[in-house]
């Protein structure tokens, strides 16, 4: 009797699930398709052309844009996913009751909405007299970052148990032996998804750059909102494909390296190094 009601509630299911989709994508299918259109008018189709995307890349202040947001993910990247790391390897070894305290402090940057973020920051960095610029902006994208890569690194960590990490103690593996050769090849996958997915949060982050950017640190995203301003032209629907074909190329591929490190886990693990 309940599988006879789930399949009669199945198609509607299936056609809420297909609107929804619909109603996420459509509108992102529009910016790429007129992103090809030879018209500067997005309200009507003139014919396919590439020159958009050529003339974008003349563009010089949209050159320095990206060398901007490249420069600012690149750094907090690195940073964000060495402290993400860290963080949830310390985090896994902690027996006190405050424990959970720190859990939930390095999940607020999650929670917190982004313009409470920016506005906290702006008035941080106001407090230490920092001027704004790329420093700022760095810091800003490292604070949010590290979030995301303790929660994907230390999601990893509990999948990977400490049976392996116990047995190179009792092989008598120091504790560097054990993180080198036992603990940081079996969450790779997770360090670098985290690292991607920190990667993508910097280049597609809008509300607090906005905040916490200078003069000379505009962002991608901040040169979109300002052109916007003074009309959708072309130029902005190509710079924007061209920024949603990276950010879900990069999803894809961290999806994939997580996907990679359950399989070898399912295969077992290998013999020791020592």
């Amino acid at each position: 009797m309940k599988t006879a009601q789930a399949s009669k509630r199945h198609p509607w299911l299936s056609i809420h699930s297909f609107l929804l989709m619909a109603f996420i994508y459509i509108p992102v299918l529009l910016i790429i398709v007129f992103s090809f259109n030879d018209s500067r008018m997005s309200t009507s189709w003139s014919g396919f052309t590439w020159k958009w995307y050529s003339t974008l890349f003349d563009n010089r202040t949209v050159m320095e844009a990206l060398s901007n947001s490249l420069t600012i993910a690149f750094t907090s990247t690195i940073i964000s996913t060495v402290l993400g790391t860290m963080a949830a390897l310390a985090i896994r070894k902690m027996q006190n009751r405050g424990k959970q305290g720190v859990i939930g402090l390095l999940y607020m940057p999650i929670v917190v909405p982004d313009i409470i973020m920016g506005l906290s920051l702006l008035i941080l960095f106001s407090q230490l007299k920092m001027d704004l610029g790329k420093m700022t902006v760095i810091i800003a994208h490292i604070t949010f970052s590290i979030s995301y890569v303790y929660v994907i690194v230390s999601s990893r960590l509990a999948n990977m148990g400490k049976q392996l990490e116990e047995a190179a103690n009792d092989l008598g593996a120091s504790s560097w032996q054990t993180f080198r050769f036992v603990t940081l090849p079996s969450i790779w996958p997770g360090v670098i998804a985290g690292a991607l997915i920190a990667f993508t949060l910097s280049i597609d982050d809008f509300m607090i750059s906005f905040f916490v950017s200078g003069p000379n640190s505009t962002t991608l995203p901040i040169y979109i909102y300002g052109s916007v301003k003074r009309g959708i032209s072309p130029e902005i629907n190509a710079l924007c494909t061209i920024m949603i074909v990276v950010s879900v190329m990069l999803i894809i591929l961290a999806q994939w390296l997580l996907g990679r490190g359950k399989s070898d886990k399912e295969k077992g693990g290998s013999l020791l190094p020592f």
